[in-house]
């Protein structure tokens, strides 16, 4: 009897969702690179001040290529939350002060995961940042630490 009854809540679980494997939900965004970037790790700070311009080449010599998304895209809002400490906004005012002082220029803002995932296979030393879920066939994800 003891046996019917496990055989038969074995049979319920599917129905139920218990002990179902959901697949998890995919990051916020994802740091992308050129693929023959010899990097696949780097310090978040790093990131940080490759994204501000305040390093321009990576560690093994290549110029860095940094670009955006939209001000108002989901992954740029995450991305300069986590990776800039700052909000979009203040990124911004930043810009706007170096631009001012003409030390320099911002990195391009594209529309789409789409357009940032061509400009980084497009060039060897660029980096960018899409949304998780985003194909990312012919780029390689640089992780953060």
């Amino acid at each position: 009897m003891r046996a019917h009854l496990i055989a038969a809540a074995l049979a319920l679980l599917p129905l139920t969702g218990a002990g179902a494997a959901t697949a998890p939900e995919p990051p916020d965004f994802v740091v992308i690179v050129n693929v023959d970037n010899p990097s696949s790790s780097a310090d978040d700070r790093f990131v940080a001040n490759a994204f501000l311009k305040k390093v321009t080449r990576w560690p093994g010599g290549d110029k860095i290529r940094p670009v955006d998304l939209a001000p108002d895209a989901r992954a740029r809002e995450r991305f300069s939350d986590r990776v800039l400490d700052r909000s979009v906004p203040a990124v911004k005012s930043y810009w706007q002060q170096i631009i001012f002082t003409g030390r320099g220029v911002p990195p391009p803002e594209l529309e789409s995961d789409e357009a940032v995932i061509q400009y980084v296979q497009r060039y060897p030393g660029a980096v960018g940042y899409v949304s998780g879920g985003s194909d990312l066939s012919g780029v390689k994800i640089l992780e953060l630490r």
